[in-house]
């Protein structure tokens, strides 16, 4: 398999293996962007020659080897050309989430004493207009000129005016260009990757391109691409396993990356590619697994009586071991070719665990579905579900080129996991520190706990170490995996489990907006906005219904006793979630305090008199009082006594 693609080490950094790619195949598409209904392609001479431009173009402008680049927007070709150029360059490529809010973009801009920013469009250009305390960037450069002939500010160059420079440029000197690739080594820096950062602000991962190439062939070994093969590019191009899929598998694999017209059509521009492969996040699988339930409720009795056979011959089948032929004729091949996923040879999930649930659903519907399991530091995923070889609960094997160690076991086996694989990062950039404490004698320390299964081999992550809880009467329970069984549900958006040195296990859950409010319309309930959706007694009595399906799979001590629905949900401008959507528990626990004692102090409500902030700036005060809903049968008292 290996044979068909790039040879990494002749062609030791991106801008290399694109040039090597323009150069066999000028003709063969590479990526596809869609812009007003209409899909525009890009050959691999075309990515050539704009990175080329771009590379010159910023060269001119004084940007070299050691400086950073950094990449605001959406996913767009033009992302992924200004992050080959900058390491075309030998400067550092930064991706910033085209959602951060000011304080976010300036830390980062400021932390790696960003040179350039290339810029979507006039919204990410006014948000680094707005940054006073910005004084590294000397150049803006603007991919989108609609609405910026209003700007004066010098910094500012249109990308088209770049290419001009550019051009002036190779007139006088046609071989600049490719002396600037050449230059390039495979143990340089390419890319300052953000990590998640779910306890503090952001780290910066070093990440060089020799071995990072090196791991995403390591990977293409272990779930193989061909050249030709689509990818629907959806998550957030920051975020590492994008940079896995989007850039470096894109370029060694010759694989073509389509970008969606906008988040909203996704599903819609997926069925159009039809793609050969996809990567979703855990929230992006719930969200689609809850939106087919969804639609089930508008469609007819029989069509619901036919949904609900066909997913139960195919659970019973997948118990089996086997695929039932008859739920696929009356149900699955429609619903794979509705959702764009009929091609699909492999599909992935990460950055999260998912709800076996959820795994359970996709896998009986013909889904390929996988699990991965890594981190930022290891250059993204580094185990990955063999084949047919699919366990719910565990994330499958290493990639040959990782090892993996669980240390400090328990009498159970369940120890930290720590990880070494050939993508290693060099350290967090200007934080030795930090490096330090998380390598030791060359093993990433992920902080996460799990173990091995001993009866197939398969590696299971349950949580993180810090996140692992212990009730005030000495039950250990795991937040994320309750969590996750949860958001099966159409209902729930998002939860958090609390317990932690307390008598019993509680949530907060925020509603699934979409859909909930779909279904008191059909249930004729009236509602003005989320805030008062979420307080109608309807609505509680719907959401009890589902933790009481979930309690039915857990043990009696790790039930859930109690919950509330809150006014709002949870929000990465809040701080409650990272870009990436994983919860911030000591925020989340810090912010909502008050409603977290309420429920353990047995109150039936708990006062709401607040200010939320929306993305615009505007403002809005919330009055209301959360009801402190009790599970029926829960007995509470008998864990307070125990407690006592």
């Amino acid at each position: 398999m290996s044979e068909q693609y790039c040879d990494i080490k002749t062609h030791n950094t991106f801008p290399k293996i694109l040039r090597y790619n323009a150069q066999n195949w000028p003709n063969e598409i590479a990526m596809r962007e869609k812009e007003f209904g209409i899909w525009n392609e890009y050959t691999w001479a075309d990515y050539q020659e704009e990175v080329k431009l771009l590379a010159v173009g910023m060269h001119v402008l004084g940007c070299g080897k050691g400086d950073t680049v950094g990449l605001l927007g959406k996913n767009r070709p033009e992302w992924v050309w200004g992050e080959v150029a900058a390491q075309a360059i030998g400067s550092m490529s930064m991706g910033i989430y085209e959602d951060s809010l000011g304080p976010e973009a300036s830390y980062l801009i400021n932390y790696a004493e960003t040179k350039i920013v290339i810029a979507e469009d006039e919204e990410q250009v006014d948000k680094l207009l707005e940054l006073e305390d910005v004084t590294s960037i000397k150049h803006i450069v603007y991919c989108d000129p609609r609405g910026m002939r209003k700007y004066d500010d010098p910094r500012l160059i249109d990308q088209e005016k770049l290419k001009e420079i550019a051009t002036d440029a190779l007139k006088k000197n046609p071989k600049l260009y490719d002396e600037l690739v050449d230059q390039g080594k495979d143990d340089d820096v390419a890319i300052l990757c953000t990590t998640s950062g779910t306890t503090s602000s952001p780290k910066l991962t070093m990440l060089q391109s020799g071995p990072f190439l090196d791991h995403s062939l390591a990977y293409l070994r272990a779930d193989g691409r061909m050249p030709g093969d689509n990818y629907v590019s959806v998550l957030p191009l920051p975020w590492i396993m994008e940079q896995v899929y989007v850039v470096s598998q894109a370029l060694i694999a010759r694989v073509i990356v389509n970008f969606v017209e906008e988040p909203e059509t996704m599903m819609a521009d997926l069925r159009e590619i039809g793609p050969s492969f996809v990567l979703l996040a855990p929230r992006v699988w719930e969200n689609i697994a809850a939106d087919v339930r969804a639609r089930m409720m508008d469609s007819t009795k029989f069509k619901q009586k036919m949904f609900e056979w066909g997913m139960k011959l195919g659970i019973e089948a997948l118990d089996q071991g086997r695929r039932s032929k008859l739920a696929d004729f009356i149900l699955f091949r429609a619903l794979r070719d509705r959702l764009g996923f009929t091609n699909l040879r492999s599909a992935a999930t990460g950055g999260a665990a998912m709800g076996p649930d959820t795994f359970r659903f996709f896998l009986a519907m013909g889904v390929p579905l996988k699990q991965l399991y890594g981190q930022t530091e290891m250059a993204g995923a580094y185990t990955i579900h063999r084949g047919d070889d699919i366990d719910f609960d565990s994330v499958g094997f290493p990639f040959d080129n990782a090892e993996i160690k669980i240390i400090n076991p328990d009498e159970e086996g369940v120890g930290e996991i720590v990880s070494r694989n050939s993508g290693m990062f060099l350290g967090y950039y200007k934080n030795e520190e930090a490096t330090k404490e998380d390598v030791r004698d060359g093993w990433m320390h992920t902080g996460d706990a799990g173990y091995f299964k001993k009866e197939n081999g398969h590696l299971v992550v349950i949580d993180r170490i810090k996140d692992l809880a212990e009730t005030s009467t000495g039950i250990r329970f795991s937040p994320q995996f309750i969590e996750n069984k949860l958001k099966f549900s159409p209902f729930v958006a998002e939860a958090v489990i609390l317990g932690k040195d307390r008598p019993y296990l509680s949530a907060m859950i925020c509603i699934r907006f979409s859909i909930v409010s779909k279904w008191a319309e059909q249930n004729q309930i009236t509602f003005t906005n989320y805030t008062n959706l979420s307080s109608l007694p309807p609505i509680y009595q719907a959401v009890k219904k589902e933790i009481e399906r979930v309690n039915e799979t857990l043990p009696e001590a790790q039930q859930i006793k109690k919950f509330v629905l809150l006014y709002k949900e949870l929000d990465a401008d809040d701080g409650e979630l990272t870009r990436t959507r994983k919860v911030r528990r000591k925020v989340v626990a810090e912010k909502y305090a008050d409603i977290i004692d309420a429920i353990y102090e047995d109150k039936p409500e708990v006062h709401i008199d607040t200010m939320i902030q929306f993305q615009d700036g505007s403002k809005s005060r919330i009055v209301t009082d959360l009801v402190v809903e009790t599970m029926d049968g829960a007995s509470i008292q008998t864990n307070k006594a125990a407690a006592e």
